[in-house]
This record gives C-alpha cells, structure tokens and sequence, in this order.
C-alpha cells in the first residue's frame, strides 16, 4: 500500500477543491461561525464512535497534549477555516481559485512557527524562497499593478483571509505534531473536531450568530452533509493516512490537484480564468512552495 500512499493524499487534495468552489461557496448568505460550527459538529458526530474504539487514549494524554490540540482546534479548526471560508464568500466578486492558491503559504507559516516552538533553525534558503513565494503571490492576485488602498476591495479581503487561513493552517500543522505525539490519529481527529466543534459553539453563542439557523435551506443542509462525508473527516483521514507513508516534499507535490482542481473547477463553472501573468505568479508559488517544503521535512 505505500506506493499508492500519494494517492491518497492526492484525492483529499481534490476533495479539498471541490469544497472550495463547489460546496462551501453555495453557503455564503449564512453567517461564518456557524457555518463551520455546523461542520465541526457534524464531523465530530460522525466519528464519534472513534471514542469508544480509542478511549483508552485518554489517560496517555498530558497537560501539554491537551495544550496542543486545543491550539489545533482554535488555529485549524476555528480561525483557518472561518478564514477560508470568508474568502470563499467572495464568489461573485474574485476568482476563486485565487484564493485557494494564497492559501498555498501554508508551509512557509508552519516552519517559522516551528522556529519558535521547536527552536528548529531557518536557513538562508528558506527566506529566499519565501520572498519568491510572495512575490508569486503578489503576480498572481494583482498582475504587474500596484494594489489599491480600499478596506471594500473584494480582492484584497479576500487576500487578507487567505493569507489568516494559510498562517492559521500552519500553525495548527507544528501543533498537530505535538498533539499526536502519544496517540493515534484517528483519535486525534476525532479531538481536532470535537474541540473545534466546542470552541466554535462559544463564538457562535458570543456573537448571537445561531439565529441564523433559521435561514438555513434544505439545498444548504444537504450540502452540510456532502462536505461532512467527503471533504470534511474523510479527506482528512485520506490525507493522514497517506501522509504518514511519505515525505513532506512529495506530499507537496501532491497537493497540488487542491488548487488545479479549483482551477479546473473554476474555468468550468464560472469561465473564470487565470491570465498570462497570473499563470506565471502560480508557477513561481507552487515552485517555491516545494522548495520551501524540501528544506524540512515539518
């Protein structure tokens, strides 16, 4: 099985695609916290016979184990993916495939956080090509133009969301590290989702965002159900499972298909698509990317 390993990966990346511009955007009249509140807790339902397959886990978690998931869950599964989900909001307004692409930093977050955490050291490289990756990026969101200061533009919103998601992604990657430590990761998604689900319920209780269930359509409930049984914990499983049996370089690589299948998707359903210089933007984010990405195998 381990030489179908990237495969795995490769058809969760895919199914991340497919969220991004066929699902998660379909939702956009509900208010964020409770849109990934709703998936959390779905999830987190789904897996919850993980509890009593796993229980015994429990006891081999520390004050420190604990510490760490509950990062993973505010920074992954609260703020990244209300992040993401923001950005996503923008359908009508920017391409979205962008915003999938921006999201792509992810590693270069993830190893500066490592830096702080893990007192693991940067190399010279490693900032070179991270200025590369945002220079990509920038090509890529605004071509050879200077950006407009205006706090309404929907491209530069959904920029700054991204690049929150991509940072909070990171993060939650180096904190996943630590939370696994000492259990399995079925267990360990099971409490990513379960924590998610409990940190979410408070922002939605705080910001009165649950009258908005009400608005809820049977159209949106049964794409609530979609991403709960395809990109949401089975992708992740699909991902783990496959990123366990390979590096980190290579995973990146398989990746890829997130933002081509966004791209593919994108051109299909709304004849959006990128020009000539955004194309060349992409190239130098994804190339710099694997580079960042085989400097340390996080």
């Amino acid at each position: 099985m381990y030489r179908f390993a990237p495969l795995f990966v490769i058809i969760a990346a895919a199914l991340w695609g497919i969220d991004g511009i066929l699902l998660r955007p379909e939702l956009f009249n509900l208010p964020v916290p409770l849109v990934v509140f709703t998936e959390s807790s779905i999830v987190a339902l789904l897996l919850s016979p993980i509890l009593f397959k796993y229980k015994s886990e429990f006891k081999l978690l520390a004050a420190k184990d604990w510490l760490a998931f509950l990062g993973v869950a505010l920074f992954g599964g609260a703020i990244g993916t209300m992040a993401i989900t923001k950005a996503l909001f923008y359908v009508n307004y920017v391409n979205l495939s962008i915003v999938i692409l921006i999201q792509k930093l992810q590693p270069i977050f993830a190893l500066i956080l490592a830096s702080f955490l893990l007192k693991e050291k940067l190399t010279k490289s490693f900032f070179v090509w991270s200025g590369v990756a945002i220079s990509g990026t920038y090509l890529m969101t605004f071509g050879f133009h200077l950006p407009e200061i205006n706090p309404n533009d929907s491209t530069v919103l959904a920029a700054v969301f991204s690049v929150i998601a991509a940072f909070s992604f990171g993060s939650s990657t180096v904190l996943s590290k630590r939370a696994l430590r000492n259990i399995s990761f079925e267990f360990g998604t099971y409490l990513r989702f379960l924590l998610s689900a409990g940190i979410l319920l408070i922002i939605v209780l705080l910001t009165r965002e649950y009258s908005g269930f009400t608005n809820i359509s049977q159209t949106q409930i049964l794409i609530f159900l979609l991403i709960a049984f395809s990109t949401g914990g089975p992708a992740i499983f699909l991902y783990y499972y496959g990123l366990k049996k390979i590096t980190a370089s290579v995973a990146a690589i398989c990746e890829l298909a997130f933002p081509l299948t966004a791209i593919v998707l994108e051109y299909i359903l709304r004849h959006n698509i990128l020009g000539p210089v955004q194309w060349f933007g992409v190239i130098i984010l994804m190339f710099s990317i694997y580079k960042v990405t085989k400097l340390h195998s996080y």
